[in-house]
C-alpha cells in the first residue's frame, strides 16, 4: 500500500512532536548550563522532560500509522496472495482500531477522574495531572483517526482487487 498524504491532524501531531523535542532540549540544556556554571538547578528539567516524552510518545503514533512505520510480519504477508494480504491488512486495522478505541476510552476516563479529584504531581511544579493525561488522550484520538484513514485506504485496495478478480472471472 502506498503512503497516505498527511492530513491536518497528522501535521498538527508532527508539529507538536517537534515543539516537544525543542522544549525538552532547551529545558535540559538550560539545566545543564546552570548546573555546570552556577552550581544551581531549576529542578524542573526531569518533570518537564518526562511530560515532553509523553507528548512525543503518544502524539507520534498517528504519524507512524499514516507513514506505515509500525512493524509488520513480512514472513506471513509475503506468502499470501494479493487478496489474502489485503484481507489480512483490513482485519489487522480493524483489530487495531478496536484496541485504539478501547485505549482512548480508558485514557479519557483516567483523565476525567484526575480532573475531578484535582490530582497534582508531587513535584516542585505540582502540575495538574489531567494536563499530561489529556495529551495521552489526544494522541490516542489522533491514532484512532489515522487508523480509520488507513483502514479506508486498505478497504479501497481490497475492493480494487475484488473488482479485478471479478473482471478476470467474467472473461
Amino acid at each position: 500500500m502506498e503512503k497516505l498524504k498527511e492530513s491536518v491532524v497528522e501535521r498538527a501531531c508532527r508539529l507538536a512532536c517537534f515543539a516537544a523535542l525543542v522544549v525538552m532540549l532547551v529545558v535540559i540544556g538550560v539545566d545543564i548550563v546552570t548546573r555546570g556554571l552556577f552550581n544551581f538547578s531549576f529542578e524542573i528539567s526531569d518533570e518537564l522532560g518526562g511530560y515532553m516524552l509523553v507528548v512525543t510518545s503518544f502524539v507520534s503514533l498517528s504519524i507512524c500509522q499514516i507513514n506505515n512505520s509500525f512493524h509488520h510480519v513480512e514472513l506471513v504477508q509475503s506468502r499470501l496472495s494479493p487478496f489474502g494480504r489485503a484481507v489480512s491488512h483490513v482485519i489487522f486495522d480493524l483489530l487495531s482500531l478496536a484496541f485504539c478505541a478501547l485505549l482512548l476510552w480508558q485514557l479519557v476516563r483516567f483523565e476525567i477522574t484526575s480532573y475531578r479529584f484535582g490530582d497534582h504531581a508531587p513535584t516542585y511544579l505540582a502540575t495538574p495531572l489531567w494536563i499530561p493525561q489529556a495529551v495521552m488522550a489526544l494522541g490516542a484520538a489522533a491514532l484512532c483517526f489515522s487508523v480509520l484513514r488507513t483502514l479506508a485506504a486498505k478497504v479501497a485496495v481490497l475492493r480494487t482487487i475484488i473488482a479485478k478478480t471479478g473482471d478476470a472471472r467474467e472473461s
